[in-house]
């Protein structure tokens, strides 16, 4: 049920969602109109949300660095924790990265 309202809340009627077989998005029928569910990890090799398995057991891996986190703050500990997978790739350029997304809105208004 909660997963329901949830999905109610904030996913659009119209969109595709896919899951995995769990209990938990069994019914989500009055949701949302198409729901594909896929064994995820599988002998047959339907990987398909391998890594948002992956991605979710790390959140809760750097969440237990944490202790009593109070939930006015667990959205900042979230989006630490997005800005770190999105930039695991960068590298030696993060910091060239850095300083084109601090000046880029600059550069967007001026010209």
């Amino acid at each position: 049920k909660t997963a329901q309202h949830l999905i109610k809340d904030y996913i659009d009627s119209n969109a595709v969602l896919q899951t995995d077989k769990s209990t938990t998005f069994s019914d989500l029928s009055d949701c949302i109109d198409v729901h594909v569910r896929e064994i995820s990890g599988t002998q047959e090799g339907n990987f398909n949300l391998k890594w948002v398995h992956i991605a979710i057991s790390n959140l809760k891996k750097h969440l237990q660095t944490y202790h009593m986190i109070s939930e006015r703050m667990m959205q900042n500990y979230l989006d630490e924790f997005c800005y770190k997978l999105n930039r695991r790739y960068f590298g030696q350029k993060l910091f060239d990265r850095l300083i084109i997304a601090s000046i880029y809105p600059y550069w967007h208004d001026c010209g």
